[in-house]
């Protein structure tokens, strides 16, 4: 027998990078660990290796014998792997209808995460980015910037993510795989167009929300010279020798990564560019402060109009702590609302929840805002939430999402399962997606009333008696979260299926969810 194996994950086949089985197990490894509390010098003794090779093991960086895959399945009692044929798919089985208690943490932002692993290609000096997010997204643009050339490395605790790109990356060395597995590569276009004069990007991927242009991108990419031609499978990038001292952009469309391609584009290049109509939202917020550690001037932060003197060469050792995720604050609060339960979310990002918390307010919810303290970027306020069961009635008026800082379009489909809880009819606009309303009838398989106006409207009437079934996972992250969050209300015994998608916008929620007084078991087959 083989001293080694080819390890396949669970939930998605594997990277075509050599290395990426060996990252992805290791990923698992280390998820069944934390979801059990247990240290990497406690695994290490139950399986009789030192704590440094655990840590080899958790970041991919050495090759696993049959033998030692199976002590540490032993260990962690969780079949890791399966080895040969066809990967196993992971599902979850929800015992519902239980009380929620205590209080939980918001980790750091998912969104600001990817976007500051794109950016430290500005950098040719040292980028440390901390407590970041372990999630499937951050670990394919890790995969991306590993083909490019950058050397990419956690700390043994796995708190800090070291990040140094290479003076020359290795653009045809891309791997393609991981890259097309996220829409995040897109973001890809703004550093690189400041750094080479052609490159070429995969296609993006990401969730199935529907069709969602780039032509936004392009728009906000031409003033500094980006022409962009659609091939088969790939973006052939080619940049003009436009140094033009000072610009203006101009957006179309406010959109997150739109402003962050602008912003990075800015950043690259010698010389003041106004950017207008830019998103001031989070993970836009989060790029700033990040890019004034490099040295990069940027006037009028949280506002529309981005004012940014950037510098064609940065060669700085900065350390960086994104902020909290204000999507996953309004996951876990929905989770205490829709089990009806008293619960404390701390580290919750206000400036981004105010919206929410107000048509919550609206809608009935009794909660507490703690005092405001800042984040570990110095940057961002914070605040504990804590909800409590309330008699939740629908809105006057319908709930829509809209650019900060309106309600924030990833927040909007919770709203579909809190509506589900309240008395009367709520109409739910989502106007951004013409995709992902339909993934939220789902709903009614666990007993709520959601009828389909159109493609982008529902109207929800409760109160709903939630009740357990078998649903398959919709192919779209946060309709995703909101099936597994109504099974949480619903009494007895409910499966979600394929729940692969999940990991890409959250780290450990089912255990994070458990240690509440939830009971949510993950099987394969």
């Amino acid at each position: 027998m083989s001293d080694t194996t080819t390890v396949v994950t669970p939930a998605e086949p594997a990277s075509s990078s050599p290395a990426a089985p060996l990252r992805e197990v290791g990923a698992l490894i280390r998820g069944a660990r934390k979801g059990r509390s247990m240290t990497q010098s406690q695994l290490a003794e139950r399986v009789g290796t030192s704590q440094s090779a655990i840590n080899r093991i958790e970041q991919g960086g050495q090759n696993l014998s049959l033998e030692m895959l199976t002590r540490i399945s032993d260990a962690l009692d969780q079949q890791i792997v399966s080895i040969g044929g066809a990967p196993q798919r992971a599902h979850l089985r929800v015992q519902g209808g239980r009380k929620l208690s205590g209080s939980i943490a918001v980790n750091s932002s998912k969104n600001a995460a990817v976007a500051l692993l794109c950016a430290s290609l500005l950098n040719r000096g040292v980028t440390r980015l901390h407590k970041v997010a372990r999630i499937v997204e951050v670990d394919r643009i890790i995969d991306v910037l590993r083909s490019l050339g950058a050397t990419v490395t956690w700390s043994e605790d796995g708190e800090v993510l070291e990040i140094v790109a290479p003076s020359d990356l290795h653009l045809d060395a891309i791997d393609a795989d991981a890259a097309r597995r996220t829409r995040s590569v897109l973001m890809f276009l703004g550093p690189l167009s400041g750094r080479y004069g052609s490159f070429r990007l995969p296609y993006a991927g990401g969730c199935d929300l529907g069709t969602r242009t780039v032509e936004p991108h392009l728009i906000a990419l031409r003033p500094f010279g980006v022409d962009v031609e659609a091939t088969s499978g790939w973006y052939e990038v080619d940049v003009a020798n436009t140094e033009v001292p000072t610009k203006s952009v101009v957006l179309t469309e406010r959109g997150d990564t739109v402003t962050e391609n602008a912003i990075l584009a800015a950043a690259a290049r010698d010389g003041v560019t106004t950017i207008r109509n830019a998103s001031p939202n989070y993970m836009v917020q989060d790029l700033c402060f990040f890019l004034e550690l490099l040295g990069v001037q940027i006037e009028g932060i949280g506002s529309t109009t981005l004012r940014i003197t950037g510098k064609s060469r940065i060669d700085e050792v900065v350390d960086y702590w994104p902020s909290e995720d204000p999507v996953e604050a309004m996951s876990l609060l929905t989770a205490g609302i829709v089990t009806e339960s008293t619960l404390t979310v701390t580290r919750a990002p206000i400036e981004f929840l105010e919206i929410e918390l107000a048509t919550l307010a609206e809608m009935g919810l009794r909660f507490d805002v703690s005092d405001e303290y800042a984040a570990a970027n110095g940057r961002t306020r914070l605040v504990d939430v804590t909800v409590h069961p309330s008699e939740l009635h629908a809105p006057i008026d319908k709930i829509h999402a809209m650019p900060f800082p309106g309600l924030n379009i990833d927040n909007l489909p919770f709203f579909v399962v809190i509506a589900a809880m309240a008395e009367g009819t709520t109409l739910v606009h989502d106007w951004v997606y013409e995709g992902r309303a339909i993934h939220l009838l789902d709903l009614t398989r666990l007993g709520a009333s959601v009828t389909l106006r159109d493609p982008h409207r529902l109207d929800v009437t409760g109160p709903t008696h939630f009740s357990g079934a078998e649903v398959s996972c919709p192919p779209a992250l946060r309709p995703a979260v909101v099936i597994l969050l109504a099974m949480l209300a619903a009494k007895g015994e409910s499966v979600l299926r394929n729940v692969g998608i999940i990991a890409r916008g959250y780290e450990q929620l089912q255990e994070r969810l458990n240690s509440l007084g939830a009971s949510i078991e993950t099987f394969h087959d």
